[in-house]
């Protein structure tokens, strides 16, 4: 056997079939087929050959990774996180937003369409595509307009940007204002399977807020964004959802108001999704009493309240996914007063620690759920073929150290983004190879050295 003793951190050639490639002895996570055990899993051309496979099936120079008391997992998918390229390079590119997915996990991310030119033409749909396999590390897949130009005036030519690679619809970070425009964009989408992703929120309640509008927010004397903004549009969008069958995802949401109306629209089987970011999960606005900009995310911490309800919301099933919610902004940007500075983090790095620390680790999420949440379910929401490890699917892979802890230092990120509401805390939970297509892209030198993967 060639047991595999080398660090592969480096960026591999994207050309040829690559080794073939066991990983023995970890612990097996696959909610697709209920898969929750030591197993051994066996990587050819690219693709998952099989789940335990005798020795006499494995090829002869197949490469090994020992990942015993490490957690084996279909890569994770994010469903928006802003790449920034072309037009906003000072704040994130393709390259350094790829590296940063690879080494938080991420497999595939979806790319919000807020780049410049915005994402609105088929030549920007290809644009982004051709940038992406340039890079070769993370599948990127982008996600048009929904609007020509975001300007929430005239639907953008759907089809046309579908028919480029578009996977799906959404001006986010821009909510979605024109209500008769979301409603035909459901039903043209509904004929074309594709989903539409909304950030709920009524502009005219949030415009000019700073942070969540309670009891912190009134003490500061800063503006707020009320948790009205917030579920007035979670209203709008799941009446429009029902009335026209479309496919719509809403999130990132942040509201106890949010979840109650999702648990109920899902309770009478109307078809909607939702998503959370990890920040949410933990933080609340109290944090923003330090006046610290890196606590000005968008949707905004709210009060323990809500982050109580949105973990047992992601528990119980009424949140589907958990992304990242990485919105990359340039240090000189997040560097102003708190006032001035706009809403943004680095979170692509983070997103799975935090998500192992605040919820698994506290009993709120089996590790089944937690990949349910990470990657299965998100790929289910975009249609991808992803999130599984199913014999004959991509060899998309993330092997996890649940055990390993580490400082967030955001200095140290893969991002161009350092500003993050994660800084200085302990999360455990360390990626140790991510395999894309079943060849390593990811794999930390020191994690090597320690022997976690030889």
């Amino acid at each position: 056997m060639n047991h595999f003793t080398t660090a592969i951190a480096q960026q591999p050639s994207m050309y040829g079939t690559p080794s073939p490639l066991v990983i023995d002895r970890g612990h097996v996570i696959d909610p697709v087929n209920s898969i929750d055990r030591v197993a051994r899993l066996l990587i050819v051309d690219g693709r998952i050959k099989a789940l335990d496979p005798a020795d006499g099936d494995v090829p002869h120079d197949a490469q090994w990774i020992d990942a015993a008391d490490k957690i084996v997992a279909p890569g994770l998918v994010d469903l928006g996180a802003e790449l920034r390229q072309p037009g906003r390079e000072e704040d994130e590119t393709i390259q350094s937003g790829s590296n940063a997915a690879l080494a938080g996990g991420y497999t595939s991310v979806l790319c919000c369409s807020n780049t410049n030119p915005v994402i609105d033409s088929a030549a920007a749909v290809e644009l982004v595509i051709q940038m992406s396999q340039r890079v070769g590390g993370v599948r990127v897949f982008p996600i048009a307009c929904l609007s020509k130009g975001r300007e929430a005036e005239q639907m953008a030519e759907l089809a046309i940007l579908h028919e480029a690679g578009a996977i799906g619809f959404s001006d986010s970070p821009r909510p979605m204002p024109n209500d008769a425009l979301l409603k035909r964009a459901l039903d043209y989408c509904r004929m074309l399977d594709l989903p539409i992703f909304d950030r709920p929120e009524v502009p005219g309640l949030a415009e000019g807020g700073v942070m969540h509008d309670g009891c912190v927010s009134l003490s500061l004397g800063l503006k707020g964004l009320p948790s009205e903004a917030e579920d007035l549009a979670i209203a709008r969008d799941v009446r429009l959802a029902e009335a026209t069958k479309g496919r719509l995802h809403v999130g990132p949401v942040s509201t106890m108001g949010a979840i109650d109306m999702i648990s109920r629209v899902k309770a009478r089987d109307i078809v909607i999704s939702a998503s959370v970011c990890p920040q949410n999960l933990h933080g609340s606005d109290e944090l923003l009493r330090s006046f610290d900009a890196r606590f000005k995310v968008h949707p905004p911490l709210r009060s323990p309240r809500h982050v109580e309800t949105l973990q047992n919301a992601v528990a119980d099933g009424t949140i589907d996914a958990i992304q990242s919610g990485h919105m990359p902004r340039a240090r000189e940007k997040k560097g102003n007063d708190l006032d001035s500075a706009p809403f943004g983090t680095a979170a692509l790095e983070t997103t799975l620690s935090a998500t192992i620390t605040d919820m698994v680790r506290t009993g709120i999420l089996s590790w089944t759920r937690a990949i349910e949440c990470l990657s299965t379910n998100p790929a289910k929401i975009a249609k991808l073929n992803a999130g599984t490890l199913s014999v004959g699917a991509p060899a998309d892979v993330v092997v996890i150290d649940p055990d390993t802890t580490w400082t967030v230092r955001p200095e140290n990120f893969e991002s161009k983004c350092q500003s993050s509401p994660m800084e200085g805390r302990t999360l455990h939970g360390q990626v140790i190879a991510t395999i894309v297509g079943g060849r390593i892209v990811f794999s930390p030198i020191e994690a090597l050295m320690a022997g976690s993967v030889g």
